[in-house]
C-alpha cells in the first residue's frame, strides 16, 4: 500500500487534540452556523465580512473559518491546505453529509506543491478524521500528484525517452512487464508514430506496460505522449506553443490511473500503451498532403501538422485493439474544440458502451472529478474523407471538432468497446484543490467505474 503525503497524518486522538480546530461554513446562513460551531469568532467574522464564500479563511483565536460556498465542491478544504502555515490541522466540524475521505482528500490535493526545480516550504498537515479510508486516500493523492509532476516537467526533462523511463519505473514498483520500440524500429509496425516523432532530436517511442492475470477481464489503456508540439510544419504561435508541455497529458493520466488500478489490485488483465514524441521541425517533418498507412492499412491523408495527436493515437489503438480486449480506454489533450465547448474543468467523454459512460459520468459527479458525455455522431464522419486516401486526419471545416478527432480515433478500435476522453489536463486558475499547473482530469472516475466492475 502506498504511504499517505506528508500532508496527511493517520488519527491520532492526542495529535489530534492538539491540532488547530478548522471549520466549514457554507455561505447560506453563515452567521447562524458561526455562531452554532465558532461563537469565538462571531465578532471577527462581522467585521471581515466572513460571508462562507468558498475558497475564504478566516483565522481566530480558537481555529479557522473555512468557506465552503453552496457546498457543491467537496474540496473547499484545498483552500486551506494552500495558504496555511505548516502545523497539525484538524477537522473540527463539518455540516452533515459530508464525506471525510474525500475532504480529506481536497486538503491534500490543495497541499500539493511542484518543488523539482523550486525549494518548497513544508506543507500543513491534516489529521484525518476517524474512519476516513487511508489506503484510498493514498492511492488518490499517489496518482494525482504523479499525474501533476509529470505534466509540470518541462519537455526538457520529460521527453519521450523520460517518460518512458518514469513508466517504467511505475511498472518495476508493481511487477508489471515493460517494454518499448523505438527510433527506427517504429517504422514498420507504428508508421504513423514514427512520422510524427521522426523530426525531433529524441526519437520518438511505443510504450508498453502489462500487468495482471491473463485470464481476467482486459482493459487496455492508450495515453497521449506529445511531450512538446511546435505544431510541426503548421507552426503553433508563440502563445499557443507556451503550454505545449502539457500536450502529454494523456500519458500522465494513463499512466496514473494504471498505478491506481495496480496499487489496488483489480481483477483486470491491464495494458497500457503510450505512444511518446515530440512534434518537431527540421528537414525530414511530415507535411501537410503527405498520405501514410496507419498500423491497421488505413490510408491517412495528413491536412494539418498541428494534429498529431490523433495519429500516434491511431497506431496505438490499432495495436490494441489487436488482442481484442474487453475494453479500450483512451484519454489524450487532443483538440481546442472541446475546450471552447466544456471550457477546462469538464471533460467531454465519448463511448460506444453507454452503460460504462454514464458510470463514469456518475461517479465523477460524486468523487469531485466531473465529466461531461458527447455523442460519436457518426453523419460527422463525412468531415474525415478524402479525395486521395481512406481517411483525412482532421476535418475540413470548424464544425465539431472534438467529436470528429473522437469518431477518427474509433476507425481503429473495430467493433471493440471504447471510451475516449479528451482532456486539458491543465488548471488555468486556482480553485480549492486544484493549484495552478498539470492536472489529473477523469482518473477517479474511471477507476470507481473500473473498480465497480472488476471488485
Amino acid at each position: 500500500m502506498a504511504d499517505l503525503p506528508a500532508s496527511l497524518a493517520a488519527f491520532d486522538a492526542s495529535r489530534a487534540e492538539d491540532a488547530v480546530p478548522l471549520y466549514l461554513i457554507p455561505k447560506e446562513d453563515a452567521d447562524a452556523r458561526i455562531a452554532d460551531v465558532a461563537p469565538g469568532a462571531v465578532q471577527l467574522a462581522e467585521r471581515m465580512q466572513f460571508d462562507g464564500a468558498l475558497g475564504r479563511l478566516l483565522p481566530f483565536e480558537d481555529g479557522v473559518l473555512i468557506g465552503m460556498g453552496d457546498g457543491s465542491d467537496s474540496f473547499a478544504l484545498g483552500a486551506a491546505a494552500a495558504r496555511l502555515n505548516a502545523g497539525d490541522y484538524r477537522l473540527e466540524d463539518a455540516p452533515g453529509g459530508e464525506d471525510g475521505t474525500l475532504l480529506a482528500l481536497g486538503w491534500a490535493l490543495g497541499a500539493y506543491r511542484f518543488s523539482r526545480y523550486k525549494t518548497q516550504g513544508p506543507v500543513p498537515t491534516l489529521i484525518l478524521p476517524e474512519g476516513a479510508d487511508e489506503p484510498r486516500l493514498a492511492r488518490d493523492v499517489g496518482a494525482v500528484t504523479l499525474a501533476r509532476d509529470l505534466v509540470n516537467t518541462p519537455t526538457e526533462d520529460m521527453g519521450p525517452a523520460e517518460l518512458a523511463a518514469t513508466a517504467q519505473s511505475v511498472a518495476k514498483a508493481h511487477g508489471a512487464e515493460f517494454s518499448v520500440v523505438e527510433g527506427e524500429a517504429l517504422r514498420k509496425g507504428f508508421p504513423l508514430v514514427h512520422a510524427v516523432g521522426r523530426a525531433a532530436a529524441t526519437p520518438p517511442r511505443l510504450i508498453e506496460l502489462r500487468w495482471g492475470p491473463a485470464d481476467a477481464p482486459s482493459v487496455t489503456l492508450v495515453g497521449k505522449g506529445v511531450c512538446f508540439d511546435s505544431g510541426g510544419l503548421n507552426i503553433k504561435g508563440g502563445k499557443g506553443m507556451g503550454l505545449m508541455k502539457k500536450d502529454m497529458g494523456g500519458s500522465a493520466n494513463a499512466l496514473a490511473l494504471a498505478q491506481m488500478i495496480m496499487e489496488a489490485g483489480l481483477k483486470v488483465r491491464l495494458r497500457l500503451l503510450i505512444p511518446a514524441v515530440e512534434n518537431a521541425i527540421s528537414g525530414n517533418a511530415f507535411r501537410p498532403g503527405d498520405v501514410f498507412t496507419a498500423r491497421d492499412g488505413q490510408t491517412v491523408e495528413i491536412s494539418n501538422t498541428d494534429a498529431e495527436g490523433r495519429l500516434i493515437l491511431a497506431d496505438a489503438l490499432a495495436y490494441a485493439a489487436e488482442e481484442g480486449p474487453d475494453r479500450i480506454i483512451s484519454l489524450a489533450t487532443l483538440t481546442g474544440a472541446a475546450r471552447v465547448a466544456l471550457g477546462p474543468d469538464l471533460p467531454p467523454v465519448y463511448s460506444t458502451e453507454e452503460g460504462f459512460a454514464k458510470k463514469v459520468h456518475a461517479a465523477g459527479d460524486r468523487l469531485n472529478d466531473p465529466v461531461w458525455p458527447m455523442p460519436l455522431w457518426q453523419r460527422y464522419h463525412d468531415y474525415l474523407s478524402s479525395p486521395i486516401a481512406d481517411v483525412n486526419h482532421a476535418a475540413d471545416t470548424s464544425f465539431a471538432g472534438s467529436i470528429t478527432a473522437a469518431l477518427f480515433l474509433s476507425r481503429f478500435v473495430k467493433d471493440l468497446p471504447y471510451t475516449h476522453l479528451d482532456i486539458y489536463a491543465w488548471v488555468p486558475s486556482a480553485r480549492p484543490g486544484r493549484p495552478v499547473g498539470g492536472e489529473a482530469m477523469a482518473i477517479r472516475a474511471l477507476f470507481d467505474a473500473l473498480a465497480s466492475e472488476a471488485g
